[in-house]
């Protein structure tokens, strides 16, 4: 096994990582147990799948997170603990449990996730042995090896870091994320953790993740198939010092546009690696009557695997794209629709332009942007995608065996 390097880009006061292999993920020798720790409580906010068929630690989560407080998240991939009946969330206690005492602090400040194959039961002797090993291992630069730790099928890493200026003091914000299939939330991501020494209201700090979740997030796809174990958290530890955010605060705007922008490339992120894709795909809808008139029609374009199948071979075939406009359930006028692929309007007033190259040159690129402006109104909104290849068939296709 390669080991990753400490790496001190990453470093957040106040907060230690760790990241080892505990043999969950069968077959492998990798790192698959992980812990986010912060050294001392922490202002938490959280939002969960709204799959109704939820796993343990989602459950706990959601039961823990009222408090609004929190210091240590651990982590397992290659098990997703759902649909494991009352021993699930007996086991997730347990984790947590466990956990606390090893950290020495309260199993209600601990929260757990888990990703990975639904259905069969945690190997809980071999998480049991690695929890001690796991706190004994944190580090304040190894949220590198936590990205790493908690890839199912991703390809590669999803970590950002932002630094931004509060009251004269320079905070950061840190996140990272795991997701390259099943990915249709309608909450957060599958599993994104953020962490902060940003001092900062429980009520602003909720505010700023679900107005970033809502614009990032909940504007993704890759397959059109929501998780049982979606979980997005944020973890807030006041080391920076600063006077506290509210949503009052001058400051309040420039947390949130930091936390949007990076959850957006996390998102990004996500999308280019989806499970077998080759493209990125951006939709953007302009020209809407409500903002929620163009997020209905990105999301209908993005979802739509004609769409997706014809960018993956380089087909220029528009009428896929106006077809998915006119299903999405909006008020249109199909006479003032225009859509451009990248720079090249291939749509003009609902009807092919003449002018327009419709060669398969068109999808060449591996970042592709749809843009349709509806000349209805001044909202907007976009999505983020990927192509539907035969690689997604054949992964999906071996993904338990």
């Amino acid at each position: 096994m390669k080991e990753i390097p400490l790496n001190k880009k990453y470093f957040i006061p106040g907060f230690k990582f760790s990241a080892i292999p505990a043999g969950i993920k069968k077959r492998s020798k990798k790192p698959d147990l992980s812990i986010i720790y912060s050294e001392k409580p922490s202002t938490v906010a959280g939002v969960f799948t709204t799959n109704k068929i939820k796993a343990a630690p989602v459950k706990l989560d959601i039961k823990r997170i009222k408090s609004n407080k929190g210091q240590a998240i651990i982590i397992n991939s290659g098990n997703a603990n759902a649909c494991t009946g009352e021993k699930g969330f007996i086991d997730a206690e347990e984790i947590t449990t466990l956990t606390a005492n090893e950290l020495n602090i309260s199993k209600e400040l601990v929260y757990v996730s888990s990703t990975g194959i639904i259905g069969r039961p945690l190997p809980m002797a071999k998480i049991r042995k690695a929890i001690p090993e796991a706190v004994n291992n944190l580090s304040p630069y190894s949220l590198e090896k936590v990205a790493n730790a908690i890839m199912t099928t991703d390809t590669f890493p999803k970590i950002l870091i932002r630094k931004i200026n509060i009251g004269g003091k320079t905070g950061t914000i840190a996140g990272i994320a795991k997701g390259s299939g099943m990915i249709s939330p309608n909450m957060a991501t599958m599993l994104s953790y953020i962490v902060t020494d940003i001092y900062i209201s429980t009520n602003a700090l909720k505010h700023a993740l679900t107005n970033a979740a809502r614009t990032s997030f909940n504007r993704l796809v890759v397959d059109n198939d929501m998780s049982t174990n979606d979980t997005l958290m944020i973890m807030a530890n006041g080391m920076l010092g600063n006077k506290s955010i509210t949503l009052q605060s001058p400051q309040y705007k420039v947390f949130e546009n930091a936390l949007n922008g990076l959850s957006r490339e996390l998102a990004k992120m996500i999308a280019i690696d989806g499970e077998g894709a080759t493209k990125f795909i951006e939709i953007i809808v302009t020209g809407a009557k409500k903002e929620a008139d163009a997020e209905k029609i990105a999301r209908a374009i993005a979802t739509s695997m004609l769409v997706k199948t014809a960018i993956y071979g380089n087909d220029p075939n528009w009428g896929r794209i106006i077809a998915a406009i006119g299903y999405a359930g909006v008020e249109i006028a199909e006479n003032k629709i225009s859509i451009f692929i990248n720079n090249c309007q291939i749509v003009i007033n609902g009807v092919s332009n003449p002018k327009a190259r419709t060669s398969r040159s068109l999808f060449a690129d591996k970042e592709i942007t749809i843009t349709v402006d509806l000349r209805l109104g001044n909202k907007s909104a976009d999505f983020f995608t990927c192509d539907l290849t035969e690689k997604y068939i054949k992964i999906n296709a071996e993904y338990s065996t």
